[in-house]
């Protein structure tokens, strides 16, 4: 079957888009996998693919680079909201729903600006932050950000006792004056990726914790694929609300290719 696609990154985030509102394309945990190989198939962090639901702008669908069906995807949901623009779906606001609920985007410029789900509790381990933010995440502390293997410290918190069934995604985070310097570790791609936007809005809650910081909030997070920025209300010890995940989403390129 022939198929085609484009591809868009958020940050350095990069997917492969499929508009499937026809529902043709069927998932399939090998094919994806290969399509998001590096040097077998395009190429990407992960796979959406668009499709109609009769209450929304559309449905998100997302996979990871192992080709299984993952959980939300914050940059991924910034880039598919762009996708849906640009292929006169929507304008430069949509309504979409994907695996974790209801989601609002706006773009200006090239920047997407994207509603994530409230947040109600974070749990506190031995100085690392565990919560969800449409994904699982867990925050840890460093002071030697850019001297650390990402991918082997990730590893042995994703695949230690507690995380090894389910997984977890790993942040590593380093505060700066006015800023967040952040590396991500994330399952299903198992490897360290440009950025991670539910990662970095796990970031910042978790950091609004430890620094006791209450209110309207906007923390500015760097990633190795570029800044994100994200907004949100403390209005308790554990609650979290008004959350948007705000940076670039573009296109990069697209074609056609069979599976």
């Amino acid at each position: 079957m022939q198929i085609r696609f484009s591809k868009y990154q958020g940050a350095g985030n990069d997917f492969i888009l499929i508009d499937d509102r026809a529902n043709q394309v069927r998932p399939d945990v090998e094919v994806f996998n290969k399509l998001c190989d590096r040097r077998f198939g395009i190429g990407a962090d992960g796979i959406m693919l668009v499709r109609n639901h009769k209450d929304f702008d559309f449905e998100m669908l997302y996979f990871n680079a192992d080709g299984r069906e993952g959980s939300m995807c914050g940059n991924g949901g910034r880039c598919i909201a762009t996708f849906a623009r640009d292929l006169g779906i929507t304008g430069s606001e949509s309504h979409f729903i994907a695996v974790d609920g209801p989601h609002r985007a706006r773009i200006t410029g090239e920047e997407v600006s994207l509603e994530m789900k409230d947040v109600n509790g974070i749990e506190i381990n031995s100085g690392d932050y565990i919560l969800d933010t449409g994904s699982p995440h867990l925050v840890r502390m460093t002071s030697t950000l850019q001297e650390l293997d990402i991918v082997s410290e990730g590893r042995s918190v994703r695949y230690n006792d507690r995380f090894r069934q389910e997984g977890i995604n790993v942040n590593f985070v380093e505060p700066f004056a006015d800023h967040y310097a952040v590396r991500t570790y994330e399952r299903g791609v198992e490897n360290e990726t440009y950025a991670c936007g539910t990662g970095v809005t796990a970031v910042a809650l978790a950091m609004a914790v430890k620094d006791k910081l209450y209110g309207d909030l906007k923390l500015r997070l760097q990633t190795k694929g570029g800044l994100l920025t994200v907004r949100f209300h403390r209005s308790g010890e554990q609650s979290f609300s008004g959350i948007y995940l705000s940076g670039p989403a573009t296109f990069v390129f697209k074609g056609e290719i069979f599976i």
